[in-house]
């Protein structure tokens, strides 16, 4: 097997997989800067219009609406959906009757295409026919019932809960994996010294799986920053616009109102914010693990 040592052979291998990466992820993010700084349509000529898009970008008081309804289910997303399938790791991480099934349920809304969510949470959340306002006003509860979505303010909130309901059955089994590699020997060295169980936790288990809190965290920022179908089906960005995120707002812009040049200039802005945010939070990692 000496030949597969050499260099041509070994680049051979990796050739297929280079070619695939540049033409479906940096030939598109580099055909979205081009066209940022166009006026395109999608048809007839391309101008030149340097960076008015991104100034008209700056004065769009919808793509604010949007980025502030991105964050907040960022926000939501991370402050329910990371510690939540965590503590759902360690407990699926214990023998117990029944877990596999468990785990198969826990995982099984994550196969569910987004849009099928989104039409099921719709038949839940909708303020006039939905489930949850149908039921408190049988019940004699009508002033709990809310516009969960399409509303002005509890629309983003909603989706985040839809996205971590979807999300948490893959979140959790990554945080599985990452238990199973922890040795045993670990856990019985603590027992040895007296640990509790919340010690373990603290002091072991989370401590362990930094590297897999970091990949999750990673996964969840970028998964929030590309939510579309649930909200399309949800809500379809309306009323007004006002629970669009950033990229049904972009969607909306280049392919309904054609244009395109415009809708570009956002995406580089949406891929740009995503890859300062968990860079942040990477440095973050990175600065408390050498200290």
């Amino acid at each position: 097997m000496f030949w597969f040592k050499k260099k041509y052979i070994i680049a051979l291998f990796i050739l297929p997989t280079l070619i695939f990466y540049i033409v479906y992820m940096i030939m598109p993010i580099v055909m979205s800067l081009f066209f940022s700084f166009t006026d395109y349509s999608g048809m007839g000529g391309i101008e030149f219009v340097g960076a008015e898009n991104y100034k008209r970008l700056i004065e769009d008081p919808r793509f604010f609406i949007s980025l502030k309804n991105a964050l907040i289910i960022l926000v939501f997303s991370l402050s329910f959906l990371l510690p939540g399938s965590f503590l759902m790791a360690v407990l699926l991480n214990k023998k117990m009757r029944g877990v596999n099934v468990a785990k198969a349920f826990i995982f099984s809304p994550f196969v569910i295409a987004p849009i099928v969510v989104g039409l099921i949470w719709t038949f839940i959340l909708d303020p006039y026919k939905g489930l949850i306002n149908m039921f408190l006003e049988r019940v004699g509860l009508d002033f709990l019932a809310l516009q969960w979505i399409g509303g002005r303010t509890i629309t983003p909130y909603a989706v985040g809960f839809v996205y971590t309901w979807q999300t948490l059955g893959f979140v959790t089994i990554i945080f599985l994996a990452g238990l199973k590699f922890i040795s045993k020997d670990i856990y019985e060295a603590g027992l040895i010294d007296g640990t509790t169980p919340m010690q373990e936790l603290r002091y072991i288990t989370i401590p362990l799986l930094r590297e897999t809190f970091i990949i999750n965290t990673i996964l969840i920022i970028t998964g929030c920053f590309k939510i579309f179908e649930l909200v399309i089906q949800l809500t379809g960005g309306g009323p007004n616009h006002l629970s669009e995120v950033l990229v049904t707002y972009m969607y909306f812009t280049a392919f309904q109102q054609s244009q395109y040049g415009y809708g570009m200039a956002m995406s580089v802005v949406i891929f740009l914010i995503s890859v300062v945010t968990f860079s942040f939070y990477l440095f973050i990692m990175m600065r408390r693990e050498k200290q």
